[in-house]
């Protein structure tokens, strides 16, 4: 039986193979739980409902994992659906994971694109109530995580994270040009947060900003609490997606180097005193 059947009616009945530029796989994976390592050593287990991302953000580390070097060439132009992801966590109902730290998503976007037609992840979410009451981190760039606002409700322990990277669209469109904009990212955060969710709001990493005064206060006005912060190593970074030189090239416009970064974080910390910095940020809630 393809495991698919496991997903929802509605989802059964709409598989696309194609989603705009995106090419859409079927695969089996042999695990959906993975044991947390290195920068998520903190949690237990991530989950990753689909390998690739269609947001194709250009400075991606999880491109650099992918299969082949044609994979990686096309980062944001493909995604691979784990179709078994839903039958491996029931195996799990056997014995429950009681107070579990799980980090979704690590390499991937629970919610890119092709979760709005599959709901993978929402179904995946359902699962976790209702057999295993874990501690649940939720990271993503996605407004259709508001979706899933009445299944956040239902966890104990759950923290959305929204990655919010800079003040400019003309940033946002070299660096992520197939993610939605900033401003609709905040207003999704804002609308989950006031649905009495715990929220974060990461930039991680943060890109060129150009008011970073004006950023930090629109930040603040979303009434979070919880925020995290990383560099952006312009001197060390990869990208691995067309807009490379004119990433380049902004980066050189808005001098956009590790002392530049030091400034705006002033500016930024005198707004948000009590924000998380790089790897203890993250740490499980």
């Amino acid at each position: 039986m393809n495991q698919l059947s496991l997903f929802d009616n509605d989802a059964q009945k709409n598989q696309p193979v194609k989603l705009g530029k995106t090419e859409v796989e079927y695969k089996d994976t042999s695990s959906i739980l993975t044991k947390a390592s290195g920068f998520m050593s903190e949690y237990d287990y991530t989950i990753n409902p689909y390998s690739g991302c269609s947001f194709g953000c250009t400075y991606c580390y999880a491109a650099f994992f992918s299969r082949n070097k044609e994979k990686m060439d096309n980062w944001g132009y493909w995604v691979s659906v784990k179709q078994n992801a839903l039958a491996l966590l029931r195996k799990k109902r056997k014995k429950p994971m009681i107070g579990t730290k799980i980090y979704m998503s690590s390499v991937t976007d629970p919610y890119q694109p092709i979760d709005k037609k599959l709901e993978l992840s929402r179904d995946i979410l359902k699962e976790l109530i209702d057999y295993h009451d874990v501690r649940l981190v939720i990271q993503t760039r996605a407004p259709l995580a508001t979706r899933d606002i009445d299944l956040f409700l239902k966890f104990k322990t759950l923290q959305v994270n929204m990655t919010v990277t800079t003040d400019s669209e003309e940033v946002r469109k070299v660096f992520e040009p197939i993610c939605p904009s900033n401003k609709v990212r905040i207003k999704a955060i804002k609308e989950i947060h006031e649905s009495g969710v715990e929220c974060c709001i990461t930039m991680t990493p943060l890109l060129p900003i150009v008011d970073a005064e004006k950023f930090a206060l629109t930040l603040k006005e979303t009434g979070i609490k919880n925020f995290i912060i990383q560099p952006f190593h312009s001197t060390k970074g990869k990208f691995v997606a067309g807009t490379r030189n004119a990433a380049l090239e902004l980066i050189h416009k808005y001098g956009w180097d590790d002392r530049r970064y030091k400034d705006v974080l002033k500016i930024i910390v005198r707004q948000i005193p009590d924000i998380g910095k790089g790897k203890t940020g993250f740490a499980p809630i």
